[in-house]
């Protein structure tokens, strides 16, 4: 009875995400800052996406998978994004326990998804500079679609098991989630049953993500700076790095901020830590991807360039 009792209240009593606690003025801030770049968030990503469909020249692998990479930043930052920006304006950060579910799903798949997307173009930007010659043979459009579809489908994938397992925890004390969206982490720690089984399968799973995407990123660059420090002309190297650089930048901004946060045994821990580096890689980072690119991107500059000069 007490544990029918329990699920019917998991199922039908709200959650509230504590957010950033503080005074209205630290809101009113948090609301404006969070607003600013959500807005440029998808100004820059969809430019990006414009910018590739409307240049015959940028319509490469490369862009391809850019175009994925922005695509998939629009959605990851607007599955927690407009939430917060409620509970700020709301003052009330009631979310039911399916909006949860829902929510958590989808920030984590499209990362899990961010992931392989990283080590694919990582994989791309490796046969583009190791094997220039055989480059247009191997990486033809249909592998390239196959490739990003891929890795879709295994972000979407590898979340499934620890979703269902939360799904089948109750909760039966605090309503109260310490974060500004439903992270896994401080949400079990609610939960009035063995969660160990969840906190395992979160763990297992991070673990081969970022491992499995790590390694495919490490052995491309491995071979791509082999490849170019044997380069004899300063010039040929700068150009073979440049093709590389905007990329490997934004693997180590988001390699650094999802390690320490999906990469860990305890979930007990470190909270409010956590929800300040999460900022960083569901806020900051998408933002940050699209003047990444722009800036050190010379083919992106020159569409850039021509799309303002109306060319």
């Amino acid at each position: 009875m007490a544990w029918s009792y329990s699920q019917n209240l998991s199922a039908q009593a709200p959650f509230i995400l504590l957010g950033f606690p503080g005074p209205r003025s630290l809101h009113v801030g948090l609301f404006l800052l969070f607003l600013v770049m959500y807005v440029l968030t998808m100004a820059g990503n969809l430019a990006i996406i414009s910018l590739v469909g409307a240049h015959r020249r940028l319509q490469t692998p490369m862009y391809f998978f850019l175009c994925n990479l922005s695509f998939l930043e629009i959605w990851f930052t607007t599955a927690c994004v407009p939430k917060t920006l409620a509970t700020f304006a709301s003052q009330s950060g009631a979310i039911s326990f399916a909006g949860c579910a829902v929510q958590m799903y989808f920030v984590f798949s499209l990362g899990c998804t961010e992931y392989f997307l990283l080590a694919v173009m990582a994989y791309d930007r490796y046969l583009a500079i190791c094997l220039p010659l055989r480059y247009g043979s191997i990486m033809t459009p249909g592998l390239s679609v196959r490739l990003a579809l891929g890795s879709w489908l295994c972000g979407f994938s590898a979340i499934t098991v620890p979703a269902v397992l939360i799904t089948r925890l109750s909760f039966c004390s605090s309503r109260v989630i310490n974060h500004f969206f439903c992270d896994i982490a401080p949400w079990i720690v609610l939960s009035c049953t063995d969660t160990r089984m969840v906190e395992l399968a979160s763990f297992g799973i991070a673990f081969c993500v970022i491992l499995g995407s790590c390694f495919i990123t490490l052995v491309s660059y491995a071979y791509i700076i082999a490849t170019i420090v044997r380069i004899p002309s300063a010039q040929g190297r700068h150009r073979a790095f440049s093709t590389c650089s905007s990329h490997l930048t934004v693997v180590l901004i988001w390699y650094g901020s999802t390690i320490f946060l999906h990469v860990r045994t305890s979930v007990e821990s470190s909270l409010d830590l956590t929800k300040g580096i999460t900022v960083l890689n569901t806020i900051v980072t998408p933002v940050l991807n699209p003047f990444i690119y722009t800036l050190r991107n010379k083919d992106v500059k020159e569409a850039l360039r021509r799309t303002v000069q109306g060319k």
